[in-house]
């Protein structure tokens, strides 16, 4: 890890955290060419960080080698410009192996997803998370989110015991919780909003002190997703009042249509505007083609309000 921590944390808390999908060729298998052209793409347009192999870039679904390849193309292709973060989860043994596997390839923090399947108490959710970030030298940021949703004193607890801890993405969209975890644990960690399409509450983030959140639909509308970000921190309320009633606002009601859509209509989008990656791969479905049509004239409404 090249990057300095301070900077890496800095990334986390001041601009536009970039998500890009995991490239697929049209037999499934993964597309290192393309995904390289994609991550530069990214990086070109002026985000903080790139999160691979993400939620959006289907980490549930990647094996191994696959994931391994998806980190080395990531780093090999960014070169420190931005700092790289990668995923891990699943069981205890198999974060340890992917968190080892960054470690390798020369990512810089990981985001440590919630565990598999089954449900925990707090405790246990604790001694999981805190056995994984003891097991890497890298930064962890923790996915709050579902089946690994922390409560604040828990956080405070995790915080207490991992001195590589550095920060919390929040995947509930629960704001008094999460603000009830912000005022106790304080600037020990950089907190980002993550929830699906999390423009949609970032308003209620800024409030609260929260910054920065991740953009999927970078994938297909850099610019748009850029001026939006600008636009709610510069204060502009009748620009995102506008972006918001003419853009992000449908897309949600869109992906609310089909559980995985939040994924699936990201990819669809890419391929909309000439970068495809390939389909999603199930349980996840790709839309249809009437939603892909109804996915054309809302990218079509969100570039009218910006022109």
């Amino acid at each position: 890890m090249s990057i300095a921590l301070k900077d890496i944390r800095a990334s986390l808390e001041d601009g536009l955290l970039s998500f890009p999908v995991t490239d697929l060729d049209a037999d499934g298998n993964f597309a290192a060419n393309s995904y390289a052209e994609r991550v530069d793409w990214f990086v070109k347009h002026g985000v903080s960080s790139v999160f691979v192999a993400g939620g959006t870039g289907e980490f549930f679904s990647l094996s191994e080698e696959e994931y391994r390849r998806v980190v080395e193309t990531a780093t090999e292709t960014v070169r420190e410009k931005v700092p790289v973060i990668s995923s891990t989860g699943r069981s205890i043994p198999q974060a340890i192996a992917f968190a080892k596997i960054a470690e390798e390839a020369g990512i810089n923090a990981l985001l440590l997803m919630p565990p598999y399947l089954t449900e925990g108490p707090q405790d246990g959710l604790v001694e999981y998370a805190r056995t994984i970030m003891q097991n890497t030298d890298l930064p962890v940021i923790y996915y709050n989110r579902r089946n690994g949703a922390l409560a604040s004193e828990y956080v405070q607890e995790l915080a207490d015991s991992c001195p590589n801890f550095i920060g919390l993405k929040d995947g509930t969209g629960d704001m008094q919780e999460l603000n009830d975890t912000i005022k106790t644990v304080g600037d020990r960690l950089s907190f980002i909003g993550g929830v699906p399409t999390a423009e949609i509450i970032a308003e209620a983030y800024l409030a609260i002190g929260v910054n920065t959140y991740s953009s999927a639909v970078f994938n297909f509308v850099p610019e748009l997703a850029i001026h939006f970000y600008k636009s709610l921190r510069a204060g502009d309320t009748d620009a995102v009042r506008k972006l918001m009633k003419a853009f992000y606002i449908p897309f949600v009601r869109l992906r609310g249509r089909k559980k995985g859509y939040a994924i699936s209509l990201i990819k669809a989008g890419a391929r909309i505007i000439g970068r495809d990656a390939g389909d999603v791969r199930a349980p996840l479905v790709m839309p249809m083609e009437e939603e892909v049509e109804m996915l054309k004239k809302i990218i079509s409404d969100g570039e009218k309000v910006m022109t």
